[in-house]
């Protein structure tokens, strides 16, 4: 459990696991498109479900990269408190506030993601599209539009985990989906 942020590591045999979980999972799904951030963990993750789907090609979005956590990159959150006790205390309980030593202001970690969302539902209006990212990215997107904040923010997102928006007219909503589905 270390912040990887941006350290461009490959997917391990458990995140390969959960990668196809997702791809089965998403196989009846009817989807036209594939974006993912450019780190190898999300274009794997995402190849492995355009395969699945029969997409013949994956589209890099840089809006759906990870926080850059610059100094807390590689730490846990225990070894990220006791570098930086204040903004570690702003990162957990307000993220419109929260900035990485060294690295990314929260918001705007948040602002590239919402971007990215509107992005994807303008160029795919109507369609079912997958955008591989991280759970932190899906953290932001979520608080925003439930207007949550504190420590209530860090929602659980699971590995390999599904989270449904939907775009209409520019528009991002939090899917309700149906009792049983497995959606973080």
């Amino acid at each position: 459990n270390r912040y990887r942020g941006r350290c461009d590591v490959p997917l391990d045999a458990q995140g390969y696991q959960d990668a196809v979980d997702a791809a089965l999972q998403l196989s009846g799904a009817g989807l036209t498109a594939v974006y993912c951030g450019p780190l190898r963990r999300t274009i794997a993750t995402a190849q492995i479900i355009a395969d699945e789907a029969r997409i013949p090609d994956l589209r890099i979005l840089h809006g759906l990269n990870n926080v850059d956590y610059g100094a807390w990159e590689a730490m846990t959150s225990s070894e990220a408190a006791m570098y930086d006790p204040q903004a570690f205390e702003l990162y957990r309980t307000s993220p419109s506030r929260a900035a990485c030593p060294m690295g990314e202001r929260l918001r705007d970690a948040q602002n590239r993601m919402i971007q990215a969302l509107e992005l994807i539902g303008s160029r795919h209006a109507g369609q079912t599209v997958v955008a591989v990212t991280h759970a932190v990215m899906i953290r932001l997107a979520v608080a925003r539009l439930t207007g949550i904040e504190g420590e209530e923010w860090r929602i659980p997102v699971g590995r390999g985990s599904l989270t449904q928006f939907d775009v209409e007219d520019g528009k991002i909503t939090l899917a309700e989906l149906p009792e049983g589905d497995d959606v973080d």
